[in-house]
Formats: C-alpha cells, sequence, structure tokens
C-alpha cells in the first residue's frame, strides 16, 4: 500500500470525470478540499488516500510546503484546439482565432497551450520593437515642463521656488499596452507544468519588456483602448488578458502554498453561446436586423422588483419589448435527461418577461433539439444541444439555427 510520505506528485484528472482514488498527504488533500480547486474527501477506509473530482475547471495549480509540489493538472473534455476558437471567438468574433493562427494542437493539456499561444502572440506583437505612446505623467522636478500644477505646488510647497510640481504628457514605452504584456508573461513563468522550450522563450519576451515597469501583485490591470495605432498588439492583449484574468489559484492555508491556473469552462460556454447569437442578430444580411441583443440584461420575477435574475441573453423588438430569452449551459444530457432545475429556472424567466418560449442551450445531448409544454402555462420550453467537437463553420451553423428559433419566438 502506498503511503502517505510515498504518495504521488502529479496528479491528471479530467473535467467532470468520475473520481479517482489517489495517495496524497493528508495536508495537501485538507488544501485542495478548502481551495474547491477539485472535489476531495478523504478515504474513510485508507488512511493517507484522497477521493478527486474535476469540476468545470481547468488548468493546473501546484500544493507547496514541506516537501516536494504536488501538481494538479485538470484536462477540459474538449480539444485544446476548439477551446481556445471558443475562447477567441469570445473575445473576437470578427477576428477569431482559427486553427493555425493560434498554435496549440500540439499540447494535450491547457497551461502548456496557453503558454506556447502566449509567447508567440507577444512576440508577433514585438517584431517592430516596442509600441510607444504618451503617457500622463506628474512629478516633482527642478525645471518647468508641461504645465505647472498650481494648487499642488501651494498645498505642498508654499514659499518655495524648488522643486516644481508639475504634470506632461511623455512619449514612452512604458505604456498600458506593454506593461499588461509584461504582467501576463510574469503571472506564466511563475506557474507550474510551462514547457521547457516555451519557458526559455517567455524569459526572451520578458527582457524585451525589461524596461517596462512590472505590475505588482494586488495592483488593478491597466485599462487600454483598441487602436489603429496598437493594431498590431490586438491579439496579444487580449490572450494576455485571459492570462490575467483567469481564476488564480494564489493562496497558503497554514504552512501551504497553492499556486496557479484556473480557467473556468462554464463561464468560456456561456461567453461563447450568448456572444455567437449577439453576432448572427447584429448581421442583418442573415434576415434576423431590427432586434437588440443584450447579454446579463436585469430582470426581476416579483412585482415588487426584490427577486432579480439575470438571463444570459435577451432578445428585444423593435418596440423595445422582450421577445426572446435564452441561457447556457455547459452541461452534457445524462441518461435521465437534463437537469429539472434548468427548466424550473426558464420558466421563471418565461413567466417574468411574458414569453411563450425560452432556449436553454447545452454544451451536449443525446439529440440536438428537444421541446417541452408546460402544463397550464402554455409555455414551451426548448433544450438545444452543440457538439463542441465539431468544426467550427458547423458549431456556428448551430448557433444560427437556434437563433433563427429565438427570432420566431411568439410572446404571450
Amino acid at each position: 500500500m502506498t503511503s502517505a510520505v510515498d504518495a504521488l506528485r502529479s496528479v491528471e484528472l479530467v473535467e467532470h470525470a468520475p473520481a479517482r482514488r489517489l495517495a496524497l498527504p493528508d495536508a495537501v488533500g485538507r488544501a485542495l478540499a478548502a481551495s474547491d480547486i477539485v472535489d476531495a474527501t478523504p478515504d474513510p477506509y485508507t488512511p493517507g488516500h484522497w477521493s478527486l473530482r474535476a469540476g468545470s475547471q481547468v488548468g493546473a495549480v501546484a500544493v507547496t510546503g514541506g516537501g516536494e509540489p504536488v501538481t494538479v493538472r485538470i484536462t477540459p473534455k474538449v480539444p485544446i484546439v476548439r477551446l481556445f476558437f471558443l475562447l477567441g471567438y469570445s473575445l473576437d468574433p470578427r477576428r477569431s482565432w482559427r486553427d493555425g493562427e493560434v498554435e496549440v494542437a500540439e499540447h494535450r493539456d491547457l497551461l502548456p497551450a496557453l503558454a506556447h499561444a502566449v509567447e508567440r502572440q507577444v512576440d508577433r506583437a514585438l517584431r517592430q520593437g516596442l509600441l510607444q505612446g504618451y503617457r500622463a505623467t506628474e512629478e516633482s522636478a527642478l525645471v518647468v515642463r508641461g504645465r505647472i500644477r498650481e494648487a499642488e505646488q501651494i498645498r505642498r510647497r508654499f514659499g518655495a521656488m524648488l522643486p516644481i510640481e508639475v504634470a506632461y504628457d511623455e512619449f514612452t514605452t512604458d505604456i498600458a499596452e506593454n506593461r499588461i504584456l509584461r504582467a501576463a508573461v510574469e503571472r506564466l513563468l511563475r506557474l507550474p507544468g510551462i514547457p521547457r522550450g516555451v519557458r526559455r522563450r517567455l524569459l526572451h519576451q520578458r527582457a524585451r519588456l525589461t524596461d517596462v515597469t512590472a505590475i505588482v501583485r494586488g495592483q488593478p490591470i491597466p485599462g487600454w483602448r483598441p487602436t489603429r495605432l496598437n493594431s498590431r498588439y490586438h491579439q496579444a492583449l487580449r490572450l494576455a488578458r485571459v492570462v490575467l484574468d483567469g481564476a488564480s489559484a494564489e493562496h497558503g492555508p497554514g504552512d501551504l502554498r497553492i499556486d496557479g491556473f484556473l480557467f473556468d469552462m462554464n463561464k468560456l460556454f456561456e461567453d461563447f453561446v450568448t456572444t455567437a447569437l449577439r453576432e448572427t442578430f447584429q448581421d442583418r444580411g442573415r434576415g434576423l436586423g431590427g432586434h437588440t441583443a443584450r447579454l446579463q440584461d436585469s430582470h426581476h420575477l416579483d412585482e415588487a422588483a426584490a427577486i432579480r435574475m439575470k438571463p444570459d441573453f435577451v432578445l428585444y423588438g423593435p418596440d423595445g419589448t422582450p421577445c426572446a430569452v435564452a441561457d447556457a449551459k455547459y452541461k452534457a444530457e445524462r441518461p435521465g435527461g437534463y437537469p429539472d432545475a434548468d427548466l424550473y429556472q426558464m420558466l421563471a424567466y418565461c413567466t417574468a418577461l411574458g414569453l411563450r418560449e425560452g432556449h436553454l442551450v447545452y454544451a451536449k445531448g443525446n439529440a440536438p433539439h428537444a421541446a417541452h409544454r408546460v402544463r397550464h402555462a402554455g409555455i414551451v420550453i426548448h433544450q438545444h444541444a452543440l457538439d463542441l467537437n465539431q468544426e467550427p463553420p458547423g458549431l456556428l451553423t448551430d448557433i444560427e439555427e437556434v437563433a433563427q428559433r429565438l427570432a420566431n419566438t411568439p410572446r404571450v
């Protein structure tokens, strides 16, 4: 029998797969259970063994403290190439990442693929040199530059001639775009499971950004606006924000530390479905014009407006009234069907919005479409299933079919 001392140093899990029974140090098992990264429960019959089951979070984390780190890798069920298409489309549907633009097919795990993609995009962005721009600067100086901050001069240096409080715009490479790229590169270099070759290239990219001010942990990520001048940075910046905005597991229960990167597949699927539906209705060439789509729009279930609800997608007609509602669920149909709670939730949406039909969009099902008519209500709830394993054109065609049904939804 494997003891806790000889426990595994690397754990491989697959999202939503059956639980695995593994030998782990008790401290590590307790840390994983407390972190909600995976479902972790101790084996009541075998000391030093834990039952681990991954949910919808994918990525890798390392638990360290008192010995060698234990790395937990969670692999997504969908192919890595398809995952990056969903991600790219959600970030920029007009120029989503197609196969070959972000080279990830050689990687099986999410984190190495993400690190490889970030490094390639940063390298492309910096081929012409670091982007320069104007940065607003306020400082104390011995000479006048820009304008004098009179109020600050009086408050801080009343009666003194020097130094002078000034404000000016400096043309520099130390701008938000470069700071975001450096922060993403440094974040990846701290994570476990980055291949040696990718890590070496990331170190090279960090060296190119060495004169850019680093973002200290806890500081907000600076904002940026896509313009013609920074167009060569767009893809790299969007991918960098994925790294910086992803669920970061960085904390230390007791003497242990958990450090890693986790990506929520629930949110990714929801973002893709709602973005794709919105794009379909914005493309008036498909005959679906005249509607306005809103994501996560706030409504109320009761007349007193005390119970708030936020459907993933609400479609409004030309008169501004709701004409369709949809909710995305990153779930696969089981032999017993989809969860009943989803139907109850959609029934509440339809009732509050005054709609005769509602639409639930799932990640996988036994049939592409099913419908349920609610007794005594006259409301029909549709369940659509998308096959995420198919190629992007087929996936977008399925989304367009859902959009056609949404456009034809009757009102109460």
